[in-house]
Order: C-alpha cells, then structure tokens, then sequence
C-alpha cells in the first residue's frame, strides 16, 4: 500500500538515498559517470535535512510497505515543481504521477494558475513523463553548472495550467 505525507526531517536519509539512486540510473550517459560515481547519499540527506526543517518549501514522499519509494519538492509562492525522483525499482508503478498530481493539487489550491518545472534538456525520459502529464516547453532555456563547475547542465523550462 503507498500513501503520500508530507517528509519530516527523519524522512532525510530515505530522501538522500533516493535522490542518488535515481540521478545515478537516470542520468546515466547524460551526465560523466565520475561525477554520478561520487554522488553522496549522506550529503543529499544533509541537505533535504536542512530545507525540511527549515520549511523551505514543500517535501512529500510516497512510502510503499514502509519504504520511501520516491519524493517530490515544490514552492507554493513560486508555483515550481523543484524536483520529482523514485527510486529505479518503483519506475512505472504510477508513484511518479501521484506525487505528480498532488503537486499539482497543492499548487492550485494554492490560487496559482500555472506551474513551472526545469528539466535537463536531454532528459528525454522525463519530458515525455512531464508531456503526458501536461506539461509543454515555454521556450526558456538555462545553464546550469555543478560539481565546482566541472559539470555543465542544460535546462528547458517546461509549463502547464493548473486546474
């Protein structure tokens, strides 16, 4: 059974762990294989740690039979979905879309009209995901470095109404 909850800072190492897992597969052959190698999941957790006790927006997860299978970050007052990551092993059982539409859910109670979200530009799994779920390309384009500048990643930004 998956239930979706708001993340509580004890979620932290479950949400680091899945935020590596999932960049590791991924993003395999879209980003250098040294950099997805040295991904922590410990420093990811210390990281969601500190946004989610600090109430910097909102963290959901979806737990299956006790596992935290995937996550989903967002801002009501900017109306972004930050990030939306399940671990491998639960692609394609539909927790992406719940958490997906949640998301959704909140931002327009929230009295936002449209949503945006950054995705890697050659990230061709996740924008046909973003598409299905109505979803399109505005046109707007970022560069985006990480890794102290050793990794270059190109972002479309990608918009859709809210019911």
């Amino acid at each position: 059974m998956t239930a979706l909850r708001s993340a509580t800072v004890a979620d932290a190492p479950a949400i680091g762990e899945v935020h590596v897992a999932s960049w590791q597969a991924a993003y395999a052959g879209l980003m250098p294989e040294d950099y997805l190698a040295r991904l922590s999941a410990e420093a990811r957790a210390a990281s969601w740690g500190r946004r989610i006790g600090g109430n910097v927006g909102r963290v959901l997860v979806a737990e299956d039979d006790g596992t935290i299978a995937g996550f989903a970050a967002y801002g009501l007052d900017e109306g972004q979905l930050y990030a939306l990551y399940l671990l491998p092993r639960f692609w394609g059982r539909g927790l992406g879309r719940s958490l997906h539409d949640r998301v959704v859910e909140d931002l327009a109670a929230a009295g936002r009209d449209s949503a945006v979200l950054w995705v890697l530009s050659t990230n061709e799994r996740a924008k046909a995901f973003y598409v299905r779920q109505g979803w399109a390309p505005d046109g707007a384009t970022q560069t985006e470095t990480i890794d102290e500048g050793r990794v270059t990643l190109e972002e479309a930004r990608f918009r859709r109404p809210l019911p």
